[in-house]
């Protein structure tokens, strides 16, 4: 039963938090097995009688040990918070029981997983059977956590309806079985890690072109079977979701991230197969499947909630949905123009960086992860400002504004390409490369387009490192490191940003004023907008001057941003001197080939 008073926010916020935590309990656990540190510690609770190891007898794997450390300090968090939880409901919400019995039982569960990892060590037991059940308890005690958090998110917003919660309708049911297909899956995937079977099937899909020959690979072989299976499954839950959940914000993105997820896990356990089982896939692979479990319990549990019925689901289901208008709508949401310059300056990182053309196959892989991520991310953008672009002439024609796609599919679009553009990039290009990628789709979509968009003069200052980041994805992918010459990329489309959005600011300054959009324009004045472009661009401009000085680049770069350089300069000295917006609209315009064509410059002085 509900509590009469919806839950605080800084509660659910709490609840959210354990649910990391334990979800990286999770993942090192994974980690500590894969790594064979489950007796990198003699001893437990202590390690070589000390709780955080600082000298260790000679020949001990410290690398092993800090992990096995690390995994028994998230161990000790994930519990106390759950612990801390369980009694915060007690005192505050002892009547919502939706809440109040996942934790406790996820308490005991965690004592139990306790006791078996004390188990592991001090019996020297581990693998088998009793492995599985360590990473069984730890799936459920997740999965509980979860589910608390989910029904104490829906417990801050009562249903206006008072419908009963329920797996009423098909898809909610379709939800259920697959998440019990879901953790049969891991399940089996744990027992492969912890017999060490997944060595015995080199090759992928089949085992080094032919049929198991022992029971070890018949066991891995038995695996990939599962996952098959598995895979139709959440292929069936998406496709269904599509069709009758596009009103849902949460069903839609749950199912979308829960088909991105198993492919994402699937394409990287083949790939590491192929590889020899490498450690950075290898963690990536355990982190997958445990977000797997989890957004498959979220989807679960919410669609408990909402309790949508078959009749809703089916009415849903027959609304006209328009292919080639679809498509175009999708098209848009990931800002293609936008997109198409950003790849621009990967494949100008790729180049600097590489010292050559890369070849046809990482650019091609590099440029469609680095336009799934850049185009997720927009979608993502224009779902958390659908109202602001209403009321904006500028974007007031968008498809989430005029109402031609719903706001929850804009979401699981989004979610689902950045979930793509990272597996694709961590599985063929590099980790390094997709984490890099990962960092500029949260620097945009959180840090800028939730926080900094709203909050301060200075948004697009700041939050010009999200576009400055490309070119680092380009440069890691051509090397698979970073230095400091890459850092010289970062900074010019950095100090390239302000200038390029206040002067299409100016253009719409009414348009921002009237969506609540604190632009410079709206909280200083067009005066003080024209003199920070202009400053800016001299920044700018100076700064690209200083890749020949400390030998980045040579003759034909030079000269080419000197020649760019003063015409850009012009333009803003334009804006500065000129009132209206004819000028300001020519150094928007004039800026985007400004970066363009330096990037091409810095390509061309490479390849000469």
């Amino acid at each position: 039963m509900q509590s009469q008073a919806p839950m605080r926010k800084q509660f659910v916020g709490f609840l959210l938090a354990t649910a990391i935590v334990t979800f990286l309990l999770l993942v090192t656990g994974t980690a500590v097995r894969v790594a064979d540190a489950e007796n990198a510690c003699p001893d437990w609770p202590t390690c070589y009688g000390q709780w955080l190891p600082g000298s260790l007898p000679q020949g001990v794997d410290r690398v092993a040990v800090n992990l096995q450390v690390g995994h028994r300090l998230l161990a000790t968090l994930s519990t106390g918070m759950i612990v801390l939880a369980a009694l915060w409901t007690a005192r505050r919400y002892p009547r919502n029981r939706r809440v109040l019995w996942p934790l406790l039982i996820a308490m005991q569960l965690m004592m139990g997983e306790a006791i078996i990892g004390s188990g592991f060590v001090l019996y020297n037991e581990d693998a088998g059977l009793l492995a599985v059940l360590h990473m069984s308890l730890a799936l459920l005690a997740l999965a509980l956590v979860v589910a608390a958090s989910v029904a104490a998110f829906y417990a801050r917003r009562p249903p206006a309806d008072e419908r009963r919660p329920g797996w009423h309708s098909p898809f909610a049911r379709l939800s259920l079985f697959t998440m019990v297909a879901v953790f049969i899956l891991l399940g089996s995937g744990t027992l492969l890690t912890a017999t060490g079977a997944g060595a015995a099937c080199p090759g992928w899909p089949l085992c080094a072109g032919g049929l198991p020959q022992n029971g070890l690979a018949w066991l891995a072989f038995l695996h990939r079977g599962i996952v098959l299976a598995v895979s139709l499954l959440v292929l069936v839950q998406f496709l269904h979701a599509w069709r009758s959940q596009r009103s849902q914000p949460v069903l839609l993105p749950a199912a979308t991230g829960v088909f991105l997820l198993t492919l994402g896990q699937t394409f990287i356990g083949a790939i590491k197969v192929s590889r020899g089982f490498p450690a950075d896939l290898l963690a990536l692979h355990a982190a997958s499947a445990a977000g797997l479990w989890a957004v498959q319990v979220i989807l679960v549990v919410a669609a408990y909630f909402v309790a949508r019925t078959a009749g809703e689901e089916a009415a849903e289901a027959s609304e006209d949905q328009p292919v080639g208008s679809r498509f175009k709508d999708f098209f848009i949401l990931n800002k293609p123009i936008i997109v198409g310059l950003l790849l621009v300056t990967t494949y100008a990182g790729m180049v600097v960086g590489g010292r050559q053309i890369p070849s046809f196959s990482l650019a091609a892989l590099t440029l469609l992860g680095g336009a799934l991520a850049a185009g997720g991310a927009s979608a993502l953008n224009q779902y958390i400002d659908r109202e602001t672009d209403a009321a904006m002439q500028r974007t007031a024609k968008r498809p989430l504004p005029d109402q031609r796609l719903k706001p929850p599919e804009a979401l699981a679009y989004g979610l689902g390409a950045c979930l793509a553009a990272f597996f694709l990039l961590a599985g063929t290009v590099n980790l390094l490369t997709a984490v890099l990628s990962l960092t500029g789709m949260i620097y945009y979509v959180l840090i800028y387009s939730v926080w900094l968009k709203y909050a301060t003069v200075q948004n697009i200052v700041i939050g010009g490192g999200a576009g400055a980041i490309p070119p680092l994805v380009g440069w890691a992918a051509a090397t698979g490191s970073l230095n400091v010459p890459a850092l010289f990329l970062f900074a010019i489309i950095f100090f390239w940003t302000p200038p390029h959005f206040w002067a299409l600011a100016l253009v719409r300054r009414s348009d921002y004023a009237r969506g609540k959009v604190p632009m410079l324009p709206v909280i200083r004045g067009e005066p003080e907008t024209r003199r920070q472009i202009l400053i800016y661009t001299f920044e700018l401009v100076a700064l690209t001057l200083l890749l020949p000085i400390f030998n980045l680049a040579g003759t034909v770069y030079l000269v080419s941003a000197v020649v760019l350089g003063l015409w850009l300069i012009h333009t803003a000295w334009q804006v500065y001197t000129n009132q209206g917006n004819k000028p300001a609209w020519k150094m928007y315009r004039y800026s985007s080939m400004y970066l363009m064509f330096l990037m091409i410059a810095m390509v061309v002085d490479v390849l000469i």
